[in-house]
This record gives structure tokens, C-alpha cells and sequence, in this order.
């Protein structure tokens, strides 16, 4: 069946300007990290790009290493692309990364100029683009001069590969630096992607200033602290099908006694509220005036329109706030 893509699409959630730049995106955006694989069904991962879409998800995260197996994520995004939204690329804000594993000897991770550009040409051929709207250096390289890594950037937008540049993980001075050095090429850093959640807010401890000063837009990614902040562990068990039980990256040691606790407060917080767990963890994040959208991943349908009801209720009293850090708190207890 040919896709017809739904035409209140832009009516479904309010778009925001990525700091300075003209860039504005969505609210909810969709990472690829998980669930788009070679390893998952391919009919699944169209469903969630054509509903993501439908539901003004204009903004789709890749990285050259997502899969599994790396790169497969981004096979699947061209797939999808070849068949259902090849009109409509002008209406989506597809970015990818470079910087962490993605194959074996000195020239397969970093911030070498040599990886940055030859990742984002096989990024751009498994994805059957001429460009990417969004290009990342993914981690910093303490290996590799900045002004090589920055200089890699600024040529990328030079040579029409990407249009928009960003870092990811980077901390505040060094991120302070980069953005400097772009100035200084004409090629502005226009994004950060760090990990932000309720259970993980090193952002707070001068990032966000800094990119707020710098005019550099930010989009959190794992906002539900990898599931933590829904109600998927709230009973203290580790679900077969779920990352815990995988083990992959979010482990069973992590969610411990004093940890589910505070989870669960937060859970009571939240029905109080009139949402979901997941609702207020997003809400939460998107509080800051400089956020530009969070990324969500999902595996069904469900859990996209779960997030997007996060923006039903934005706002956050003072008392609100305070019960959270106080929900928050007993994590550490004991």
C-alpha cells in the first residue's frame, strides 16, 4: 500500500528553535538507537518511522554504530526512505554521528578528519542520502586536536554533506572551545546532544549555561533514564524483553532497592499530575527554555503517543519541582 502521510501532521506537537539558528524542531524526537537493527523486523521499524512521522516527528537521530550489527540502523532509515519518504525529505531533519567504534584499526573512531569524513560518506550511502541535516562529532577525542576535529566539521557543511553541525557528550569548557573555533571557520556549532534525565543531570552543573550563552541548541537523549523512569521496573522485576534483562547497556545491578524507591515516588508524583511516569520524566526535561526537543526511542507505537502526552502538561509549579528533587533524593538514602 502506497504510504499517504497524515495532513494535520504539523498540528500534533509545537516545534522549537534550536538555539540561535533557524533550525526549529520538534518537541519528541525519535532516536534509532534501538529497535531498528538488522536483528529487528523490518515491518516493525517502518511502522514507527511512517507513525513517527504522521505524528510531526520530523526529527529522526542516527549514528553511524547504531544497529546492531553498526550501521544497520541507518540501512534501515534508507530503506524506509527509498520506499515510503522519499518525497517528503525535504520535511524531515535526519542527523547522524561519528566519534565511538565503528570498525576495528586507527582509522574506525575518534575525531581524526580522515574518520569524520570517510563515516559520513558510508553513513550517506547506507542511507541513500546526498546529505545529512544534522552531522555530530559523537564523543570527544582527547587524541586528536580540536581544531582538527572542528576544522573536519566545518568542512563537512563546506562540501554539502551536512547542513548543520553538533557535539555530543562534550563537557562545558570543551564544548565552550568548539564552538569558538566554528565561530572563528563561519560554520556555527548549532547543537549538543548530552545525556539529560531526572536521575542524570550533570547538564545542570554549567553545560546548559554554556549553551545558552553560546546560543547552542540541546536535545536530550535517554530522558527515561533507558526505561528506568517508566513503569517498567516499578515492580522490582527485570522483564525478560526488556534492556535490563539484555544487559546490554543498562544492567539489573543498576536498578536498586533505594533507586526503585525513588522511582516509584516519582510514579505517585506523576498520577498526581494526571500523567504517566514517562510523561512527567519528559515534561521535566523539556522545562528548560533552552531545550530544543528530547529524543525518545521506541519499539511500538504505544510508547511514541505515550510521549508525545508529555506535552498535555508542561508546566511546573515551584511545589511541583521540590517534591520531585525530594522523590529524587531517596535514591541516595541509606
Amino acid at each position: 500500500m502506497t504510504y499517504q502521510s497524515a495532513p494535520n501532521r504539523y498540528q500534533v506537537q509545537p516545534y522549537r528553535r534550536c538555539g540561535r539558528s533557524g533550525l526549529q524542531l520538534p518537541s519528541i524526537s525519535l532516536g534509532l538507537w534501538h529497535n531498528f537493527g538488522d536483528v529487528d523486523r523490518h515491518a516493525t521499524a517502518r511502522e514507527l518511522l511512517l507513525g513517527a512521522f504522521d505524528r510531526g516527528i520530523t526529527h529522526l537521530d542516527l549514528a553511524n554504530n547504531y544497529g546492531p550489527p553498526p550501521g544497520s540502523a541507518e540501512q534501515t532509515m534508507g530503506r524506509v526512505l527509498a520506499s515510503d519518504l522519499h518525497t517528503h525529505r525535504d520535511d524531515l531533519i535526519i542527523s547522524s554521528k561519528a566519534g565511538y567504534d565503528m570498525q576495528p584499526g586507527p582509522y574506525g573512531k575518534g575525531g581524526s578528519r580522515k574518520y569524520l569524513v570517510a563515516s559520513l560518506d558510508q553513513s550517506l550511502k547506507r542511507m541513500g542520502l546526498e546529505y545529512v541535516d544534522i552531522f555530530y562529532h559523537h564523543v570527544p577525542d582527547p587524541d586528536t586536536p580540536l581544531e582538527e576535529t572542528m576544522g573536519a566539521l566545518d568542512y563537512i557543511v563546506r562540501s554539502g554533506r551536512a547542513l548543520y553541525v553538533g557535539v555530543s557528550n562534550y563537557p562545558p569548557e570543551l564544548t565552550r572551545k568548539a564552538a569558538a573555533l566554528l565561530r572563528q571557520l563561519g560554520t556555527p556549532l548549532v547543537i549538543h546532544q548530552p545525556r539529560y534525565s531526572m536521575l542524570v543531570r550533570t547538564i545542570e552543573d554549567g553545560l546548559l549555561d554554556t549553551l545558552a550563552e553560546e546560543g547552542v541548541g540541546c536535545i536530550a537523549f535517554s530522558p527515561l533514564a533507558q526505561g528506568i523512569l517508566t513503569d517498567r521496573y516499578l515492580g522490582g522485576e527485570v522483564p525478560a524483553d526488556s534492556r535490563a534483562a539484555r544487559a546490554a547497556f543498562l544492567k539489573p545491578s543498576d536498578l536498586t532497592a533505594a533507586k526503585l524507591g525513588a522511582v516509584r515516588q516519582l510514579n505517585a508524583l506523576a498520577a498526581e499530575r494526571g500523567q504517566t511516569l514517562a510523561q512527567m520524566a519528559l515534561a521535566w526535561v523539556l522545562r528548560h527554555q533552552g531545550m530544543s526537543s528530547v529524543l525518545v526511542g521506541a519499539s511500538r507505537m504505544a510508547q511514541l503517543d505515550d510521549a508525545l502526552g508529555a506535552l498535555k502538561r508542561p508546566d511546573f509549579s515551584p511545589a511541583d519541582l521540590a517534591a520531585i528533587d525530594a522523590a529524587l533524593a531517596l535514591q541516595h538514602a541509606g
